[in-house]
């Protein structure tokens, strides 16, 4: 099968870089998964780089294709929506007018890149699937109103791709539940968790760094941005004592360390870090190379992921791969994939003093902890693996193609034969 993955805001050669995030790594790996499938995979993303070559191979059966749309430099993805129609006319330029020319199915990832499936099979059809990777109404409960994107056409927009898609992925009962409240139809609307890569991200390997001595170590990992939670973090640090926190995320690992210095985020952090009296006890690494993380997550007693809102969390999946217990506050996916007192602890969002209390408990505990890393080490195992995610797509890529009934007519005529 011909399959278009349409990420024009997340590219999977951007991995490691300053904002690079989950859905990067999504895509990424999604697409090797499928290639591995023995599926005709084509990553379909805008060109940001006038140096970069057209199309870059990227696994077995994979390529990505840089598309020109709008000016060639990076744009924040939310300011990229004047731009969509363009992107669109180009692959509907790149496919042809036969429908045997071009994709067997398109299928989009974000919001943005969706209303690019849209343009792009308007006159061809095609069939088009939709993973949000987040949805606008969530984060206007979740997030302040100045410090979210989700402002202007953007609901209305989703409400309209989700009554077009042909399918729309939801990576949770959470977001469908979301999915619902803004009116698309449930029996559009199919369940595919995410999943982790179970060859890199394992409990055995290298630890990166050393510990200070006497110090548990706390880790936290994703882009530097407030949201994320880091600051509630670093205030919940003053309630735990013999513990220290290390973030992982931030400036292109290509830079020198220092040029964190240079970022906002961080300079706030470290701000604030200083007023709770616990700046010895907080490091910024900045971002590291992608096949750096398993290390990085290997070296820490516990994950702390403390995010405001986020639709799905991988972060602590990659850790819980690693062996690594997750305290995180419950919120959108991370509900569902971390199970409470089994691999990790939950707590409620925004609650600093509980989040601290967990941490306190979890770290002092390490009859408790050891439980929790072979439970965490056996969920992402059954549940969570990219060949897993790549094989339930693959059934509902078929589904919308028809495949199935294809494949059902030829096992009827062979079993008429024999």
């Amino acid at each position: 099968m011909r399959i278009a993955l349409v990420s024009a805001q997340a590219s999977p050669l951007g991995l490691g870089g300053p904002t690079a995030g989950g859905r990067h790594t999504h895509v990424a790996a999604l697409a090797e998964a499928l290639g591995a499938l023995s599926h005709e995979v084509t990553v379909y993303v805008r060109r940001e780089d006038k140096s970069a070559p057209e199309t870059v191979p990227l696994a077995p059966g994979v390529s990505v294709e840089q598309v020109a749309a709008g000016p060639v430099e990076p744009l924040p993805p939310d300011d990229q929506l004047p731009l969509m129609g363009e992107f669109g006319r180009a692959l509907a330029g790149r496919w042809g007018k036969d429908p045997g020319s071009g994709p067997d199915v398109v299928h989009a990832h974000y919001w943005l890149s969706g209303l690019a499936a849209l343009t792009a099979t308007a006159d061809v059809r095609r069939p088009v699937i939709v993973t949000y990777h987040g949805l606008s109404a969530a984060e206007r409960r979740h997030l302040p109103m100045d410090r979210n994107t989700s402002q202007g056409p953007r609901a209305g927009l989703e409400r309209t791709l989700g009554s077009l898609a042909d399918r729309v992925i939801a990576q949770s009962e959470d977001e469908v539940a979301e999915l619902g409240r803004m009116g698309v139809r449930r029996g559009s609307t199919v369940i595919v968790p995410s999943g982790v890569d179970t060859e890199r991200f394992t409990p055995t390997g290298p630890a990166a760094d050393h510990r200070r001595p006497g110090l548990r170590r706390i880790l936290a990992v994703g882009p530097l941005v407030e949201r994320k939670g880091f600051g509630d973090l670093v205030e919940a640090l003053r309630r735990v004592p013999g513990a220290e926190l290390i973030i992982v995320g931030g400036s292109d690992p290509a830079r020198p360390p220092r040029d964190i210095d240079a970022d906002p985020e961080a300079r706030r952090l470290v701000e604030l870090a200083d007023a709770n009296g616990v700046a010895d006890r907080v490091r910024i690494v900045g971002a590291v190379p992608h096949d750096d993380l398993p290390s990085w997550y290997r070296s820490a007693d516990v994950l702390a992921c403390a995010p405001w809102y986020e639709p799905f969390g991988l972060t602590p999946l990659e850790a819980m791969a690693c062996g690594v217990p997750v305290v995180a506050y419950e919120v959108g996916g991370i509900g569902e994939s971390v199970i409470d007192n089994v691999t990790g602890v939950l707590v409620p969002p925004r609650d600093v003093n509980g989040l601290a209390g967990a941490l306190r408990s979890l770290l002092g505990d390490e009859v408790r902890r050891m439980s929790f890393a072979s439970a965490a080490i056996d969920r992402v195992r059954s549940r969570y693996t990219w060949e897993r995610t790549a094989t339930e797509l693959e059934r509902v890529y078929r589904s919308v193609t028809g495949a199935n009934e294809v494949e059902d007519s030829d096992e009827d005529e062979l079993s008429e034969v024999s």
